[in-house]
C-alpha cells in the first residue's frame, strides 16, 4: 500500500506506474482517492473544531454555575449536546471515508523499481544470467512421474481417490529424497546465517490482506469454514505476519529468517491443476527465506536472496538461470522480482522453481511494521525468496541426475541426508 502523501503530492507518478503495469482500469482510483481524502480531511477538521469548542465550553459551565448564571450554563449544555450529536455523525462519516480510501489504496499497485523491464506479461520477462551448463541426455528422459513410478516412489491414483487431483503419495526413496532436500535446504540457510523458524500454518484474514493482493488471495487461499483462518500458501504469509503492529529497534536489523512449512493453494486460474504431474498441485512443502531490513539495504538483500537459491541448486548439479520479471508480471505489492528457473533435460528448456521478491514497504504499511531509528520511526522493507519447493524441485533433480538404467545419482552435498547413498534405483 502506497503512502497517501505520494498520491496527494504526485498523482501523475502513481498513474504512470499503473500504466507501466498495464492496469489502466485502475487509473480512476487515483482521482477517487484524492477526492475521498479531501472529504475525509475536511470532515476530520470539522470534528476536531467541534471537539475544541466542546472542551472550552465545558470549562465555562462550572464557572457560570458558581456565579449563579444557571440559565447561561443551561444554554451551553444544550449547545454541547448539539455538538456531541454533530461529532457522532462526523465520526461515522470519517470511518466510512477512511474505509473507502483504504479499499482503493489496497488495489493501487506499488511503485516498481526503475530497473524493472516494461512488459505486459511473463512472455516478456528478461533472462539475466545462466549458471551451469544445460546438458542434454544421450537417452530419452521420461516424464517425471514415470521416473518416480519406476522407483516405486509415487502413487497418484490412490491420492486421487482420497483427495482428488493435485495431491500425491510419495513413497520409499523418493519420499526420503523429498525430505532430504528440505533438511539440506534448512542447514544450507542456517550455515548462511539465517535463523530457522517453523511458523503457524493458518493465519487470520487481516494477515492475508496484509501480505498479498485481493486477486492473489482469491486464487490461492483456502479458508477454514466458520473461522477467521486461512491455510497459508507459503510460509512468507505467517512469517511477515509475525511482525504485525510491532516497532523494531533499528539495531536489530536486518532480521534474516528461513522457514519451513507445508503450503496449500487452490491454484485457480489459467494454469490449473495437473492430472499426472507434481508441478502445479494443491499441497507441497517449502523452505523459504525472509528478510526484514532498512529501506536502504533492501536491494542488497534482494540480490543476496536469489544468489542463495542459485548456489543451493548448483550444489545439487542442477543448471539454473535467473529471469527478471517485467512490469506486467509483477504482483501489485512487488517493487522488483526475479524467478529462478531450473533446466529440464526432458523439455530442453528452463522452468520456474522459485521466485525472489522485494516488496519495499508495502507489506509493512499494511501490517504496521515500523522501525525505531535515530531520526524517528519509519516503515521496514520486507523481502522473500524460495530456497526450495519440492516436489516441484524433484522434477529438476530427477531429470538432471537420471542415468540411462533408471537410477538417479545423489550429489555429494545431499548424501549425508540419504544414508550416504551415491544413487537410488
Amino acid at each position: 500500500m502506497l503512502d497517501i502523501k505520494l498520491i496527494r503530492e504526485n498523482p501523475d507518478l502513481v498513474k504512470e506506474n499503473i500504466k507501466k503495469k498495464f492496469q489502466d482500469s485502475k487509473l480512476n482510483l487515483v482521482d477517487e482517492v484524492i477526492e475521498l481524502d479531501s472529504k475525509y480531511r475536511l470532515t476530520k477538521t470539522k470534528a476536531d473544531d467541534l471537539r475544541s469548542e466542546r472542551n472550552s465550553s465545558s470549562k465555562n459551565i462550572g464557572l457560570l454555575m458558581r456565579e449563579g448564571k444557571k440559565e447561561e450554563a443551561e444554554l451551553i449544555k444544550s449547545r454541547i449536546s448539539e455538538i456531541n450529536s454533530e461529532i457522532e455523525k462526523l465520526e461515522v462519516e470519517e470511518e466510512h471515508l477512511s474505509k473507502e480510501i483504504k479499499n482503493r489504496m489496497l488495489v493501487i499497485p506499488n511503485i516498481i523499481d526503475e530497473s524493472v523491464p516494461i512488459g505486459k506479461d511473463d512472455s516478456e520477462n528478461v533472462e539475466i544470467e545462466k549458471f551451469g551448463e544445460p546438458l542434454l541426455k544421450s537417452f530419452d528422459v521420461p516424464y517425471h512421474t514415470d521416473i518416480m513410478e519406476r522407483l516405486n516412489g509415487i502413487d497418484l491414483d490412490a491420492a486421487r481417490k482420497t483427495s482428488g487431483n493435485g495431491f500425491y503419495y510419495l513413497m520409499g526413496d523418493v519420499a526420503r529424497l523429498h525430505s532430504a532436500i528440505l533438511s539440506y535446504a534448512r542447514d544450507f540457510m542456517i550455515d548462511r546465517g539465517f535463523t530457522y523458524v517453523i511458523p503457524p500454518y493458518m493465519i487470520h484474514s487481516n494477515i492475508v490482506t496484509g501480505v498479498m493482493s485481493f486477486s492473489e488471495m482469491e486464487n490461492m487461499m483456502y479458508k477454514i469454514e466458520g473461522e477467521d483462518l486461512y491455510l497459508i500458501g507459503t510460509s512468507e504469509h505467517s512469517m511477515i505476519g509475525k511482525y504485525i503492529d510491532t516497532i523494531i529497534n533499528e539495531n536489530t536489523l536486518p532480521q534474516t529468517l528461513t522457514s519451513y512449512s507445508p503450503c496449500f493453494r487452490k491454484e485457480v486460474g489459467a494454469h490449473g491443476i495437473e492430472e499426472r504431474g507434481v508441478y502445479r498441485i494443491h499441497q507441497f512443502e517449502k523452505q523459504e527465506m525472509i528478510v526484514v531490513c532498512k529501506p536502504e539495504d533492501s536491494m542488497y538483500w534482494y540480490n543476496q536472496l536469489w544468489k542463495n537459491t542459485v548456489d543451493f541448486f548448483r550444489t545439487l548439479d542442477i543448471p539454473v538461470r535467473t529471469l527478471e520479471c517485467c512490469s506486467g508480471d509483477l504482483a501489485d505489492l512487488k517493487v522488483k522480482s526475479c524467478d529462478v528457473e531450473a533446466w529440464s533435460p526432458r523439455q530442453k528448456k528452463y522452468f520456474e522453481i522459485g521466485s525472489c521478491s522485494n516488496l519495499g514497504d508495502a507489506q509493512a504499511r499494511r501490517l504496521g511494521i515500523r522501525v525505531n531509528g535515530e531520526n524517528g520511526k519509519y516503515f521496514a522493507h520486507t523481502l522473500n525468496n524460495t530456497v526450495v519447493a519440492p516436489p516441484r524441485m524433484l522434477i529438476a533433480f530427477l531429470e538432471n541426475n537420471l542415468n540411462e538404467d533408471g537410477s538417479v545419482n545423489i550429489p555429494e552435498a545431499l548424501r549425508p541426508y540419504m544414508g550416504n547413498k551415491q544413487k537410488i534405483g
